[in-house]
């Protein structure tokens, strides 16, 4: 990441990407421990739009973009979309609501 964050953004954005991993997770590798890493390379961008105030469409647009574009998939939106609602939750739970 190149720079120290905030201890309550440092929070957000470790607690992004658990849910990355343990919620997200659309290749289904989460029960692979060696596969811990899979989803840390779309982690800064997602982190960025929930430090950014995006709401929950914008953060489920780019999710769902990632897994037809990068991974290939079909995607599926709407699981997308509770995942930035995940997010928007935790954001405003750590970082307030403003």
């Amino acid at each position: 990441m190149g720079k120290r964050l905030p201890p309550d953004q440092l929070a957000l954005y470790k607690r992004i990407d658990v849910i990355l991993w343990e919620d997200w997770d659309p290749i289904g590798v989460n029960v692979i421990e060696e596969a811990r890493d899979e989803y840390q390379s779309y982690l800064p961008g997602i982190f960025a739009l929930a430090l950014d105030r995006c709401d929950v469409d914008e953060i489920a647009d780019r999710l769902h973009l990632i897994e037809r574009q990068a991974m290939g998939l079909p995607g599926n939106r709407d699981h997308c979309v509770w995942i930035g609602e995940k997010i928007r939750e935790e954001r405003i739970e750590i970082l307030g609501p403003v």
